[in-house]
């Protein structure tokens, strides 16, 4: 799908992998949505692109109706979606104290990462079925974006790991679902990237995880993850496929 002149949503569009990627898709001529709860980082980043900004919680289905409709409204309707909100946690399913680890922590990231980019993705499709098929029948497409956690998860990643593997497991699934519509499907799983949450750690730390990468031995650029997405929007053949952004890094157990 050529990207100049597409309809382009990117959930948690106002900082780190989304920010970088609704920044590279308005760059190759996107109209631009930047859909994130926090609604002061979303306009900052939409008046800076030329996009609009769509307070959205990914987990509300009346939130995300909501974020469509106005993002309809203002670029038309999309044939783009860019599924990068999501959390993190860290939790030992057993803690020093003995106890349990509470269940309302899991809940909250299988919620956010796996059923509120499913959520977002069923409207998005929805919609998108609707459309005039473009060149090669195609009406749309559509990017997950889990980890490499996904398939070597560290100590205390039960929850991050299985709401990012669920993401892994529901790409070739929807990718045939949707393929009789024209709709692509894939995935990202990235590794170690200097993301604004990254960043927050001290040096010393960012440079041991970064020599924990083979080659190149830094973290990820967010333009680089950027960049692949924009590729599989552009490559009509990629389709239900995951694919690794992780400078060949295998995680450690901890």
């Amino acid at each position: 799908m050529k990207i100049q002149g597409q309809a382009a949503l990117v959930t948690g569009g106002a900082s780190g992998l989304g920010e970088a990627t609704a920044r590279e898709l308005a760059r190759l001529g996107a109209r631009v949505a930047v859909l994130d709860v926090n609604a002061a980082l979303a306009e900052k980043v939409a008046a800076e692109i030329g996009g609009v900004a769509c307070v959205c919680d990914i987990t509300n289905t009346d939130s995300v109706t909501a974020a469509l409709a106005k993002a309809a409204a203002a670029h038309g309707p999309a044939r783009i979606l860019m599924n990068i909100a999501g959390i993190g946690t860290a939790k030992r399913i057993v803690g020093k104290d003995g106890q349990p680890a509470p269940l309302e922590d899991f809940t909250r990231v299988i919620n956010v990462n796996l059923i509120g980019s499913y959520n977002i993705s069923r409207l998005f499709a929805a919609a998108c079925v609707k459309l005039d098929p473009l060149e090669d029948g195609e009406r749309g497409v559509m990017m997950f974006t889990a980890s490499v956690a996904a398939f070597d998860g560290q100590v205390g990643q039960q929850a991050y790991s299985a709401s990012k593997g669920g993401l892994v497991g529901m790409t070739l699934p929807m990718a045939r679902d949707l393929a009789q519509h024209g709709i692509r499907v894939c995935t990202v799983a990235p590794g170690l990237f200097a993301t604004p949450l990254m960043k927050e750690l001290p040096e010393e730390v960012q440079a041991s995880l970064a020599a924990s990468i083979p080659f190149p031995k830094r973290l990820g650029h967010p333009e680089e993850f950027a960049q692949l997405a924009a590729h599989i929007v552009s490559n009509g053949h990629l389709n239900g496929e995951v694919i690794r952004l992780d400078g060949a890094l295998r995680m450690a157990p901890r």
